[in-house]
């Protein structure tokens, strides 16, 4: 037993002292891959002809600059058979539609053609509720001291339904997600739920509802994981990588990171009181 006490000792030492050198770690970097931002958003009350899809490409572990795409041909088709151009702002990797027209239920196929690539995908374009009511509760969380916000709406009842809440607070610059279907409260009352203990009188909240289908409800659901297990420190498994349903028809090895969704959505801006 003793020897095993001074083997431990003696690893915990090295472990210990190595700690203290520089290590310089040489990552691998693989040739970049095509990442797609393409949420088309229709807000109630707007014609939501105005889109925009983002491309940037996957970088460097280090590097501090994302890179952009710029030359591609970026087209949104709908089951009419109506097509949607999407221009690029020169330079930018940003490609707008200033006529596009939404509608519930039908479905829209995504093409971009990049370097001789051809990326597709397909998506139904979902309704969402009103919200209804805001309620704030200033002893919320485990502690009872966190300010916590509700945001209420009614789910129709007649199919299922998935969703995504998102909250972007002036004190944050990353928004948090809430993601969840309607499998016990069919035709019943929701809310998402929204904490930070941070947030005080006076900050703004900015409350986005989407109507979502279940694939994309799927893939929130895994991306929303893994990022979470992303935060178990140096000796962690690495997270996995989640593909959304973006396709490379010409080279499926060649895949794309991102996912074409189209969402009507309710939005709401709340000061916290």
């Amino acid at each position: 037993m003793k020897r095993y006490k001074i083997i431990l000792i003696l690893i915990i030492t090295i472990f210990v002292s190595s700690c203290e050198d520089v290590i310089d770690v040489n990552l691998n970097t693989a040739a970049p891959q095509l990442v797609v931002n393409a949420s088309i958003e229709w807000k109630k009350g707007t014609l939501g002809n105005e889109q925009k899809i983002k491309l940037t490409t996957t970088t460097g572990y280090f590097d501090k600059t994302i890179p952009t795409v710029s030359g591609a041909n970026v087209n949104i088709k709908n089951s009419d058979n109506l097509s949607f151009n999407f221009i690029e702002i020169p330079n930018t990797g940003e490609y707008v539609c200033t006529n596009f027209v939404p509608i519930i239920d039908k479905q829209y196929e995504l093409t971009i053609i990049l370097n001789g690539q051809i990326y597709t995908a397909t998506e139904t374009l979902k309704s969402v509720s009103t919200i209804t009511t805001i309620t704030q509760n200033d002893k919320g969380g485990f502690t009872g001291d966190e300010i916590e916000i509700k945001s209420f709406f009614l789910d129709p009842g007649n199919a299922a339904n998935y969703y995504m809440l998102k909250f972007k607070s002036s004190i944050t610059v990353i928004p948090s997600y809430d993601i969840f279907d309607d499998s016990f409260t069919q035709g019943n009352e929701n809310f998402g739920l929204y904490i930070n203990e941070d947030i005080k009188t006076g900050d703004n909240l900015d409350i986005t509802l989407f109507g979502i289908s279940k694939r994309y409800f799927e893939y929130m659901r895994k991306l929303t994981a893994v990022a979470g297990s992303s935060s178990g420190g140096p000796f962690a498994t690495a997270p996995a990588t989640v593909r959304g349903n973006i396709v490379n028809q010409t080279n499926p090895e060649n895949f794309a990171f991102g996912y074409f969704n189209i969402s009507e959505t309710d939005f709401r801006n709340y000061i916290v009181k």
